[in-house]
């Protein structure tokens, strides 16, 4: 997968993620970027210690896989983020 491949599925990525978590207001479209770049590698880690698909290409799964790391991504940093003052 070429560099412009990942940052379009990180983009698609993170943007859904960010609505799913109900982050969309807070972050911008490098943000966005980001955490589904990042969530795609944690993604492939977790699916490949589960025996599930990794991120193969630009494909559903693929995209499947980054939404859910780029989820968990989130979720993670909301847990060091609720007890700071915003």
């Amino acid at each position: 997968m070429g560099i412009i491949s990942w940052i379009i599925l990180g983009a698609l990525a993170g943007w859904v993620a960010s609505m799913i978590m109900g982050k969309n207001g807070s972050m911008g479209a490098i943000a966005n970027i980001v955490v589904g770049i990042v969530g795609a590698f944690i993604g492939g880690f977790v699916m490949s210690q589960i025996g599930g698909y990794e991120v193969t290409g630009f494909n559903v799964t693929s995209f499947l896989v980054a939404l859910v790391g780029a989820v968990i991504l989130l979720a993670i940093m909301s847990m060091f983020n609720k007890g700071r003052v915003k």
